[in-house]
């Protein structure tokens, strides 16, 4: 029996990492609301006082980003009278814009990829949502502290926190959960203990549910102490910066490139998406158990220069076949992605919080295309 322990992560909204990619997105999300074919690259940087929004931005207007940001510094829990915002941004380059487009001049969907990279997706059977488990007990566990702070669950809570859970797997399937770790702010006046209690019982029970937990389950809330001073008062926080967090939990490789602030041309985010969608459809066709999919392109380039596939060793049918029916089921060119994914509309703020994968309201977690790859392989 091999035994190996798994490790995930989550934020909180207010994480000065995830309130940067939160604002980003709102602005990406205002500008395809005017115009759904603006090209956007924004990061954002969060210290005390200061907002900085910088980036490439080309649309048909402007939005007003100073409200964009200090809208969105209110809904995550901050004031928004403690802080000014700079504003850097101007066009996409030239010869970037360029290279994406002209290929699109004869036909619209052989419009370039906007970035070389390599792309990665993935699924399991081993949730519902098709993610690892630890990734999704985390996810919970940052989403109830939030609804525990916003409802008065827990009184004295601030929007800063993060959670980390270890999971026991063997001979490759989750068995129990070994250790959570949960950070979270809070009031000056409030009780260590209590709170430790109250997170125990409100928090991470309610999302572990009825997971086994291993004999010598650990768990450990704010284990530095206090946490009164949090967001970006206490930590400087950045888009792009939570690439695990948003993905999966360090399961897989990740080609490194941030999702947040970028519109669907960068293949950053929109070839992610793909493959997690392709990925998605083969576990939920019962091809695989567990599948990794990978998308590699060149900039300025409709088609992947490369895609591959890995069922490690738990495919229905051989990987080479998979992948034969992959390319012919799925149109992996960028604008064809767009336009299958629905990523021209103004739906990425929906995906920021808790992972970009798993939420069952999000075009790429559609599992539309399971008769056409059944087909393919001849099933």
């Amino acid at each position: 029996m091999k035994r190996i322990t798994y490790t995930a992560e989550s934020v909180c909204e207010g994480h000065p990492d995830k309130l940067c990619d939160l604002i980003a997105d709102a602005i990406l999300d205002e500008c395809l609301m005017e115009d759904e074919s603006a090209r956007v690259a924004c990061e954002v940087m969060a210290t005390a006082g200061k907002i900085i929004v910088a980036g490439e931005i080309t649309t048909a207007e402007l939005p007003d980003i100073e409200r964009i940001v200090l809208q969105t510094l209110e809904a995550v829990g901050y004031d928004p009278e403690d802080y000014d915002v700079e504003i850097l941004v101007h066009s996409q380059s030239e010869d970037i814009a360029d290279g994406v487009d002209a290929p699109a001049e004869a036909d619209p969907d052989e419009q370039g990829a906007g970035d070389q990279g390599v792309m990665y997706g993935y699924a399991t059977d081993e949730t519902p949502e098709m993610l690892p488990l630890p990734c999704v007990l985390a996810h919970n566990i940052a989403r109830l502290l939030n609804i525990a702070r916003i409802e008065g669950l827990i009184k004295g809570l601030g929007p800063d926190g993060k959670a980390q859970v270890s999971v026991v797997y063997e001979d490759g399937a989750p068995k129990e959960v070994s250790t959570v770790v949960v950070s979270v702010q809070h009031d000056q006046d409030k009780d260590l203990t209590e709170l430790e209690n109250e997170v125990k019982f409100v928090v991470v029970f309610a999302a572990l549910k009825d997971m086994p937990l291993s004999e010598d389950f650990t768990l450990l809330v704010n284990p530095s102490g206090r946490f009164v001073l949090g967001g970006p008062k206490a930590d400087t926080g950045v888009t792009g910066r939570k690439v695990m967090v948003d993905s999966y939990g360090g399961f897989i490789p990740h080609g490194g490139g941030a999702f947040s602030g970028k519109d669907a041309s960068k293949v950053d985010r929109s070839g992610a998406y793909m493959a997690r969608y392709i990925a998605k459809n083969i576990v939920a066709a019962k091809l695989a158990k567990r599948c990794l999919v990978s998308l590699s392109y060149a900039i300025g380039v409709a088609e992947p220069v490369e895609i591959s596939i890995d069922t490690y060793g738990t495919g229905s049918v051989p990987d080479d076949a998979l992948l034969e029916a992959v390319w012919s089921v799925f149109d992996c060119r960028p604008a064809v992605i767009s336009e299958d994914l629905g990523l021209y509309q103004p739906i990425f703020t929906d995906s920021t919080n808790y992972g970009h994968f798993g939420k069952p309201y999000l075009p790429w977690e559609e599992t539309d295309r399971v008769s056409e790859l059944l087909d393919a392989v001849g099933r």
